[in-house]
């Protein structure tokens, strides 16, 4: 009798705590998709106006680009364009709904990539843990939660690799649909190659803790497995390109000058710094061993993050999943049970407040003001007659030109620019007048805009060739004197 009323009770309290669990994932997604789609700071960075601008020429050409339909400096230039099923859906948001339909797009993207990892560890997490673990995690994305093609590709890369941690929990290898998730992945964005490399190291696993015997059949399953996944990488309208294109752009010497190729700063508090201190706290109190290979993964993506910011995304969302079980296994947590009622609560509370919060996004027009990638008031000063004549613009700016049907010096694709115009552009940032004039004199500059505070404006201002057109906060415009008079009637100054 005592044991029949100790049973439902003990049910009772492994649905509730699961209830729990799935709530907390769903609480973490859903304000995730807050922060998305209602910060301005989702279009910090200016090659989002450049992303829209690509979806759109594919949508009017019905083709991808394969040559530089934008700038004036690198016209008919080879270029892949490898983001370009990404830049389309954001083509499409935007024509539905403006950049209210852009942000939902990044919103919805990176909630349900939330929604993927928070199920991930709350199969070895619950409570309190799974709550810090999550928050850290996600914590870890935020300075990379841009409108851009990597968000929509993150929900791509949490599955696949939730899917190849289940294949090793179920020793077995990953079912080849998931390799089909590679042409989606590819076609969205360049990580697709991290997806494809990680196969490797949980297939080196998964051989060595197979039995002798049985290690030739494993190795086989694994690399059938891998095989299939490049086939799938390899169906995009660029084929092997597509593959190459990230180990070209890597060798790029001026990559690190962009900000989010540079290291890590921590010179003022971050999620970076908060996510490294809490692990490193935890490691040095509690017992934690996590098994080899993935004690090195960990130790890899915490080196890339400090290397380069950007994959301060990628550190967030893979590392935890490979330390959720040595960390339960270091407090001592039980094995959380009630698995499909976690998915079905955080499911059914994500979905319900994705939607509700998106239908108020969706309702309220987003209108994009002056920033520093956006210099809106200062373009729409330039006369028609003078944003048709070749431009020198800063690095930030261009994305914004490319919109607006500018042709821009210089954009954000480095990979196209490689280094040989993006150290010039260095140069003349830096207010080089060797630099300047011969890049003025070739490229036929009629005018320039840049930030106030630039080098380059400086020098400009002290060319008696030179004179400044409108400036304000975000931007200066500067044009030749010998400018036609319909641009000269023009001149506005604040």
């Amino acid at each position: 009798m005592a044991f029949a009323l100790i049973r439902p009770a003990a049910s009772g309290a492994a649905r509730c705590d699961a209830r729990a669990s799935g709530l907390v994932v769903a609480l973490v997604a859903v304000g995730l998709f807050a922060v998305a789609a209602f910060s301005p700071a989702l279009f910090n960075d200016g090659d989002t106006w450049s992303h829209v601008a690509t979806g759109q020429w594919i949508l009017e050409h019905g083709a991808v680009p394969r040559a530089d339909p934008f700038s004036h400096s690198m016209a008919g230039a080879p270029w892949t364009a490898h983001e370009w099923l990404a830049e389309v859906l954001f083509a499409l948001a935007y024509r539905a709904d403006g950049w209210s339909g852009v942000a939902l797009a990044a919103a919805f993207a990176a909630a349900a990539a939330a929604l993927v990892l928070g199920l991930r560890l709350a199969r070895d997490l619950e409570g309190a843990a799974l709550a810090v673990a999550l928050a850290l995690s996600v914590g870890l994305w935020a300075p990379t939660l841009l409108a851009r093609p990597h968000v929509l590709a993150l929900p791509l890369a949490a599955l696949g690799t939730a899917g190849l941690l289940a294949a090793r929990d179920d020793d077995a290898p990953p079912p080849l649909l998931l390799a089909g998730l590679m042409t989606l992945w590819s076609n969205l964005h360049g990580g697709f190659v991290f997806g494809l490399a990680l196969i490797a190291p949980f297939g080196l696993e998964a051989v060595l803790a197979a039995a002798p015997r049985q290690r030739p059949a494993v190795a086989r399953g694994w690399a059938a497995f891998a095989g299939a996944a490049v086939l799938a990488a390899l169906v995009n309208p660029y084929g092997v390109e597509a593959l190459v294109f990230p180990f070209r752009l890597i060798r790029i010497e001026n990559l690190h000058r962009i900000s989010e190729w540079a290291p890590q700063d921590f010179g003022r508090p971050s999620p970076m710094a908060a996510a490294l201190l809490a692990l490193v706290g935890f490691a040095l109190t509690r017992p934690t061993a996590a098994p080899p290979i993935r004690a090195g993964l960990v130790a890899l993506l915490i080196a890339m993050a400090l290397a380069q910011a950007r994959h301060g995304l990628l550190l967030g969302l893979i590392a935890p999943m490979l330390l959720a079980r040595p960390i339960a296994a270091a407090i001592g947590a039980a094995w959380p049970a009630e698995p499909r009622t976690i998915a079905r609560t955080a499911l059914t509370a994500a979905l319900a407040g994705g939607l509700a919060l998106g239908a108020v996004r969706a309702a309220t027009p987003m209108t994009r003001a002056d920033g520093p990638t956006a210099p809106i008031a200062a373009l729409a000063a330039a006369p028609a007659a003078l944003r048709a004549e070749p431009v020198l613009n800063a690095y930030g700016f261009g994305g914004y030109l490319i919109f607006s049907h500018v042709r821009p010096f210089i954009d954000g694709r480095a990979d196209m620019y490689r280094d040989p115009m993006l150290g010039l552009y260095r140069r003349l940032a830096e207010g080089d007048g060797a630099a300047i004039a011969a890049t003025l004199a070739r490229y036929r500059i009629a005018w320039a805009i840049f930030p106030p505070d630039a080098r380059i404006v400086a020098a400009l201002d002290r060319d008696p060739d030179w004179r400044r057109l409108y400036a304000d906060a975000v931007a200066v415009v500067l044009v030749r004197k010998e400018a036609p008079p319909a641009i000269s009637a023009a001149a506005v100054s604040r």
